[in-house]
């Protein structure tokens, strides 16, 4: 991190700075064993009674003394993501399908709740209030793209009154690293005591790529040498081999409400589409679903069963689904990935997936100032 102007540290930033991408470098202390100085880079959140609040793109929330400041500068904004494609690292030297998608984290936070609708939804300005009988995180949790209209604390309020009707834990989905993103709101629930969970990376790529993995996606051999050849099967509806392997759905299929909304929440947005590899005994060996929403194609639920594992199913799933949303006329790719699992990163990474921004929800505390 270079901070040096004409050979000096400089302070660069002010108070007029708060809500701008900045870097920092600050005095430690020096105790034994510990380096003299840290770095910070984050979004500059506040800047009140000689301490500044910094919220990073993985959400954490630092607090830095204004006394120990050694050198800070505003740090440009960064264009929206783009996976180059090619040795080059020019991704408009690309063919349009192969070009590496472009976007801004409110677009595809857009696309991602369309692609995972809740089973009931409630709006409070720009916010969306959502539950879904406790399947998932995502549908069942706040999504603030924008103003709820009314302060803060009284949006808390609101929110925490709605999911307690529900039975639901009041959360929050919290998104950052990128222009545009939810900083400032990460730092003013941190401060109310709500807890950060589950962070997790949005990670898009190029689609065409996805679909040349494996050029016999929809019939290859699944196991070992002269098993029958399988093929990923498509449709429209997951059945219950696919709701068993799924792993979101608890043990066995859900049944009763718990299954209306599972399946509201699955077989919902603009075009979904299921894939299972079914193994020599007929049981679901591999899953995935792909959901297509105009040049956004969205994979979710990728998962192998253990006995049927380093075997390429993922792939073949993923390059499968990829095929079918080109044919709908999709270009882009975008998943979530909690950051915590390696082996998913690992293997989105292989695929040719990076990181576009990230999200993490803030659940509300007893006493942390929800209302």
């Amino acid at each position: 991190m270079e901070f040096l102007a004409g050979g000096h540290a400089e302070v660069r930033i002010t108070r007029a700075d708060v809500g701008k991408r900045v870097s920092v470098r600050r005095l430690t202390g020096g105790g034994a064993g510990e380096p003299a100085f840290t770095d910070a880079v984050g979004v500059l959140t506040s800047w009140d009674e000689g301490v500044l609040s910094i919220t990073r793109r993985n959400g954490e929330c630092v607090r830095i003394e204004e006394s120990s400041l050694v050198a800070a500068k505003v740090v440009p904004a960064r264009r929206p993501s783009a996976a180059p494609q090619g040795s080059s690292g020019h991704a408009s030297t690309a063919p349009a399908r192969r070009r590496g998608p472009s976007a801004t984290a409110l677009e595809l936070q857009r696309i991602a709740a369309r692609g995972w609708p809740a089973a009931e939804t409630e709006p409070l300005g720009e916010w969306t209030l959502r539950a879904s009988g406790g399947f998932t995180r995502r549908a069942n949790s706040v999504l603030p793209l924008g103003d709820p209209g009314v302060p803060l604390d009284t949006a808390l309020e609101r929110i925490g009154r709605w999911y307690d009707a529900r039975g639901l834990p009041t959360v929050i989905t919290v998104a950052t690293g990128q222009a545009g993103t939810d900083e400032e709101l990460a730092a003013a629930l941190a401060e109310r005591g709500w807890a950060a969970e589950r962070h997790t990376r949005v990670r898009i790529a190029a689609l065409a790529p996805l679909a040349d993995l494996d050029t016999d996606a929809t019939d290859t051999p699944p196991s070992s040498a002269g098993a029958a050849p399988a093929r990923v099967a498509l449709s429209r509806e997951p059945g219950a081999d696919w709701l068993a392997l799924y792993h979101r759905t608890g043990e066995g299929v859900p049944t009763g409400k718990a299954a209306r909304d599972a399946l509201k929440v699955l077989t919902g947005g603009p075009s979904v589409w299921f894939a299972t590899v079914h193994d020599a005994d007929g049981q679901a060996a591999a899953i995935g679903r792909l959901v297509v929403d105009g040049r956004w194609a969205g994979f979710a639920a990728v998962e192998v069963a253990p006995a049927a594992r380093r075997r390429g199913l993922a792939t073949r799933v993923m390059a499968a689904l990829a095929e079918r949303a080109l044919t709908e006329g999709a270009s882009a790719a975008y998943l979530q990935v909690e950051a915590d699992n390696t082996g998913a990163l690992a293997f989105y990474d292989r695929l040719g997936f990076t990181d576009h921004h990230g999200y993490h929800y803030r659940r509300a505390l007893p006493g942390g100032g929800r209302h």
